[in-house]
């Protein structure tokens, strides 16, 4: 009992370390983004793809009001997964540093720079008094460079780069999934085949309306939305390994 006491102590505070050396606010943040639907990244040779799980819990509900990707700049985008609320102020945030960039210096902002001023905003939540962790994860994406590069950050203000990724519920199933299936080498639409096989491996089967696919290419360095027409296109190539079992 004593020691449930304790740990409820350090819970109150988001600033405190447990004698552990845990910042528990900042675990209970990442299961926030665990219980978030899914969204998952891919960097192909010709670009960089997002893709995301668009949870429809009615039929009264219009799935377009459901944005799980965001467009940040000409060459950058956003996909999260955890509090929406969360993410929208976040979002709001990288805008914000994008406009600067270019009102500043006349020139886009690398996509490696906004995702570091995006992990120092998130990391400052854990030490300031009477603030809570950002309870989201970001996949952010874009072009750079001529080069496409994909970034994730967690709720402690951590940025780490990746080849391809997923943020959300079933992290580590379709994780498992894109280290066996990615090909550095696929292009745009090899790279949305990879991102989509690997959420179809923990899902039985979802509709064009369950899911939403952006991309940005090298060539033209724009951001880019799938058309329901071009998701269920892209649905009909995939094998949904629950329907096999």
């Amino acid at each position: 009992m004593q020691g449930q006491n304790q740990q409820q102590a350090y819970d109150r505070g988001t600033t405190i370390f447990s004698p552990d050396g845990r910042l528990y606010q900042v675990e209970y943040a990442r299961e926030a983004v665990e219980r978030g639907s899914t969204s998952l990244g891919v960097r192909t040779a010709d670009g960089v793809v997002l893709v995301a799980e668009q949870r429809v819990r009615s039929p009264l509900m219009e799935g377009s009001s459901i944005e799980k990707l965001h467009k940040v700049d000409d060459h950058i985008a956003v996909g999260s997964a955890g509090h929406v609320a969360d993410a929208r102020q976040l979002v709001d945030f990288a805008r914000e540093q994008a406009q600067v960039e270019r009102l500043r210096y006349g020139e886009p902002i690398g996509v490696e720079t906004l995702a570091g001023e995006l992990t120092d905003h998130i990391q400052e939540y854990t030490q300031t008094g009477g603030a809570r962790p950002f309870g989201v994860a970001l996949l952010v994406a874009g072009i750079e460079d001529g080069e496409p590069r994909l970034f994730e950050t967690d709720p402690s203000g951590t940025a780490t780069g990746w080849s391809a990724s997923a943020v959300g519920a079933d992290r580590d199933a379709i994780l498992d999934d894109l280290e066996t299936n990615y090909r550095p080498d696929a292009d745009l639409d090899g790279g949305i085949q990879i991102a989509l096989q690997a959420l179809a491996s923990v899902r039985d089967a979802f509709e064009p309306s369950e899911v939403a696919i952006s991309t940005i290419d090298t060539e033209t360095e724009q951001y880019r939305t799938l058309d329901d027409d071009e998701i269920e296109a892209q649905l009909d190539e995939i094998d949904f390994e629950a329907d096999d079992e």
